[in-house]
C-alpha cells in the first residue's frame, strides 16, 4: 500500500529525530529553512522538499521551536490541503494549539503532541517512552494517540492543553532549571560517588546539550512556570534557613 505522505518542517534535534522514527510508515519530505537536509534525507530514506512541498502533504509536522512557531503556521496556512492534519510537537501547549486554530484554516485538522524525550533520552529507542496527545480540532487525536501506541510504542496520555502545561511545569521546568544550576556549578569529577549523585548527574546529562530555545520556551511559555518557580525557591529559602540556623 502506498504510504501517506508527512511532512516534517524544522530538521533540527527533535527533527531529525522524528524523521528516523516515522520513515517506516510515511512518504517523508523534509524541509528546514536555515538547514541543509539533503544528508538526513539521504541517511533515513526520505526526499528534500520546498516549504510547499512539506506543506503539502497530507499530514504535516511544525518542529521548530516554540519562539518560531507562529511564523511557521503562518506561512504553511495557505499552502495546506484542506483536509491536512498538522500536529505540533512544541514542549508547551497552550500557546502553540491556540496558534494553530487561530492561523490554519478552520478544515484543517489539529492536533498538539509533547514527545517527553529527545536525542539523548531517546538515543537507545524510544519505546516505553512518554508522549502527551492534546485534541486540537477535527477529531484525530484517537488515531494519533493509536499510531505513537502502536507503531512507535510510546506510552500515551491523552491530556487537555492546561492540564498538561500545569504538569509541564514541574515535570520539565523544575528538572531543567535544576540541571542548569548542576552544570553551573562545573563540579569536577568525584572520585567516590554515591549512586544517589550518579543518578543526578545521568539526569542532567539527559538535558545538558538541550538547546536555549528549548530552556527558554519550557521557562517562559508555559504560563504555569512563575508558580511552579516561585514554588521551587521558596522551598529552597525554607531549606536554607532550617540548616543555617543557630
Amino acid at each position: 500500500m502506498r504510504k501517506e505522505s508527512l511532512g516534517i518542517i524544522g530538521t533540527g534535534a527533535f527533527g531529525s529525530l522524528a524523521a528516523r522514527h516515522l520513515v517506516p510508515y510515511f512518504d517523508l519530505v523534509l524541509h528546514d529553512a536555515h538547514a541543509d537536509s539533503a544528508e538526513l534525507a539521504k541517511s533515513v530514506g526520505a526526499r528534500v522538499g520546498t516549504l510547499k512541498d512539506a506543506a503539502s502533504c497530507a499530514i504535516v509536522m511544525p518542529a521548530v521551536p516554540v519562539q518560531k512557531f507562529r511564523d511557521v503556521l503562518t506561512a504553511i496556512a495557505p499552502l495546506l490541503r484542506a483536509d491536512a492534519l498538522v500536529i505540533d510537537v512544541c514542549s508547551v501547549k497552550i500557546k502553540p494549539m491556540g496558534a494553530m486554530l487561530e492561523i490554519l484554516p478552520a478544515g484543517v485538522a489539529v492536533v498538539g503532541t509533547h514527545p517527553l524525550f529527545g536525542p539523548q533520552s531517546g538515543k537507545n529507542g524510544i519505546a516505553g517512552l512518554n508522549i502527551a496527545v492534546c485534541e486540537g480540532r477535527g477529531g484525530r487525536s484517537s488515531c494519533v494517540a493509536q499510531f505513537c501506541a502502536e507503531k512507535l510504542g510510546l506510552r500515551v496520555t491523552l491530556v487537555s492543553p492546561e492540564e498538561h502545561d500545569r504538569e509541564a511545569a514541574y515535570v520539565q521546568g523544575l528538572t531543567h532549571m535544576l540541571a542548569k544550576i548542576i552544570v553551573a556549578l562545573d563540579l569536577p569529577e568525584m572520585r567516590f560517588p554515591t549512586r544517589t549523585y550518579e543518578l543526578m548527574q545521568q539526569a542532567v546529562e539527559m538535558v545538558r546539550y538541550d538547546s536555549e530555545e528549548l530552556f527558554r520556551a519550557i521557562e517562559r511559555e508555559n504560563p504555569f512556570s512563575g508558580e511552579a518557580k516561585k514554588a521551587f525557591f521558596a522551598a529552597a529559602r525554607r531549606l536554607e534557613e532550617k540548616i543555617t540556623d543557630n
